[in-house]
């Protein structure tokens, strides 16, 4: 392979070790699980029980979620489409990696008070459109680094190192910022750089560190992943809308596309359900402090780096589709471990008080979560590629984020609905095993290769 193909492969992954830290520390471990934490206590403060203020927290949550999710899923395939009008995708991500630094740094502002829960949820909405919308954009480019075998290797190492940034950002947060108790880190010193450790300044700082980490490590990529000054096209918004129309109708008769979009559309709304729940599940049900669960996100994080790299390569040997089934399988008995588990219970069998099985199996659960999920994240995008229009990739994987957002209300939604029904964070979780569920039913009937032969049949012709 020629030394440009290397680093312009090299450039394009660290995309995932840049952004990786937004979904480990701010989705899943640190900034998700202290927000939970400070919005319990600011409805405990205004009068809630701490029960119903847990759920409230929890339902609150949710509900940034379900509108960012919802707002994605509206507008990403329209922006592909129009960026593949154009023939223009660079301006694009440049525009949304500045929205997601500023974005991302307003986090800081989570004071413990919670006077700012409201501010800080809209700037963490934000900073996630703006960190979906980059990696439409950044995997649009993947068709084109690799052939076809090679497309799932490359896209597991990408995710694979992604991974690996989270385990190291996270390291450097539990060491050096995040506060244990009477505003000391692990090292027993006050948070660097004059923080206050009373006032969280330590946990708070994963805004701005998420932003400087992004705004560094991205140098590779626009260093090495470029295109051209002109467009290869000329396009607008009204051949934009077209093409996306003739699309659509074509995705209606390419059965395996349709039921891939459908299927993951499913099982990865499951999955983020996992990721930006599973640290308040620990926090509302397991009454686990803030290091417990950021070094359950380390275990989470290195299981991933390291099965999403073997999933890589069994994708090239066995193709994508066996991956991701083995995958969800897994994630199903996961799931129904969390919901038959609590400090008190396990699958209904009563625990001695201080019992340490609930934090042995959610540690386990964790691991097993960072592994699949990681293979479900590469498998998925090589499957993708599989489907792929090769003159309209960005349009293709905007219907990817269509598929992994059109419903990305319901996972959140269904947690919050159920949560408040049954009044228990535990229970609420319920609803994603069926999500699991449909998924790996519909992707049964998902051609293992891909339906590359069906593009002369139903998508718009080569421009």
């Amino acid at each position: 392979m020629a030394t440009a193909a290397r680093k312009r492969i090299f450039g394009w992954m660290a995309f995932d070790w840049a952004t990786q830290p937004f979904y480990t520390l701010g989705l899943t471990f640190i900034f998700g699980p202290y927000f939970a934490v400070v919005a319990a206590e600011y409805f405990m403060t205004g009068g809630m029980a701490e029960g119903a203020a847990d759920a409230q927290a929890q339902t609150v949550w949710s509900l940034g979620q379900t509108l960012a999710g919802l707002f994605i899923a509206i507008t990403a395939p329209v922006l592909g489409a129009y960026a593949d009008s154009t023939g223009r995708r660079m301006p694009w991500l440049i525009g949304f990696s500045i929205i997601y630094v500023i974005a991302a740094w307003m986090l800081w502002y989570m004071v413990p008070d919670g006077s700012a829960i409201w501010f800080c949820l809209i700037a963490f909405s934000i900073a996630f459109i703006a960190a979906e919308y980059a990696l439409i954009f950044t995997n649009a480019i993947l068709p084109s680094l690799g052939d076809k075998e090679e497309i799932g290797r490359i896209s597991g190492d990408g995710a694979a190192l992604g991974y690996w940034g989270g385990v190291v950002s996270l390291a450097i947060m539990l060491v050096f910022f995040f506060e244990l108790s009477e505003g000391k880190t692990l090292l027993g010193n006050p948070p660097p750089f004059g923080l206050d450790g009373e006032m969280r300044e330590g946990t708070r700082i994963v805004g701005p560190f998420i932003a400087i980490w992004f705004a560094v490590f991205m140098i590779p990529y626009w260093m090495y992943v470029r295109e051209g000054r002109d467009p290869n096209r000329q396009g607008g918004m009204g051949e934009a809308l077209r093409d996306l129309k003739t699309s659509l109708k074509g995705v209606v008769k390419r059965k395996s596309l349709l039921n891939f979009l459908i299927s993951s559309m499913l099982y990865r709304d499951a999955l983020n359900a996992l990721y930006a729940f599973g640290g308040v599940y620990a926090a509302l049900v397991l009454d686990w402090q803030l290091m417990q669960i950021a070094v359950f996100g380390v275990v989470g994080a290195i299981t991933a780096a390291i099965s999403t790299s073997i999933a890589g390569r069994m994708d090239r040997r066995f193709g994508p589709r066996p991956v991701i089934t083995f995958c969800i399988i897994t994630l199903m008995v996961v799931c129904v471990i969390i919901v038959a588990m609590s400090r008190e219970t396990f699958f209904g069998v009563p625990l001695a008080q201080g019992s340490s099985l609930p934090d042995i199996m959610f540690y386990i659960c964790g691991a097993i979560i960072g592994g699949a999920g990681g293979g479900i994240y590469s498998a998925s995008r090589s499957m993708m590629v599989r489907h792929t229009h090769p003159e309209r990739p960005t349009e293709a994987f905007g219907l990817f984020a269509l598929s992994g957002k059109a419903t990305a209300f319901l996972a959140p939604g269904l947690i919050g609905l159920f949560t408040w029904w049954l009044q228990d964070a535990r229970l609420g979780f319920s609803p994603v095993i069926l999500l699991f569920l449909a998924g790996y039913l519909l992707l049964r009937f998902v051609n293992p290769e891909g339906d590359r032969d069906e593009w002369s049949k139903s998508s718009i012709p080569a421009p």
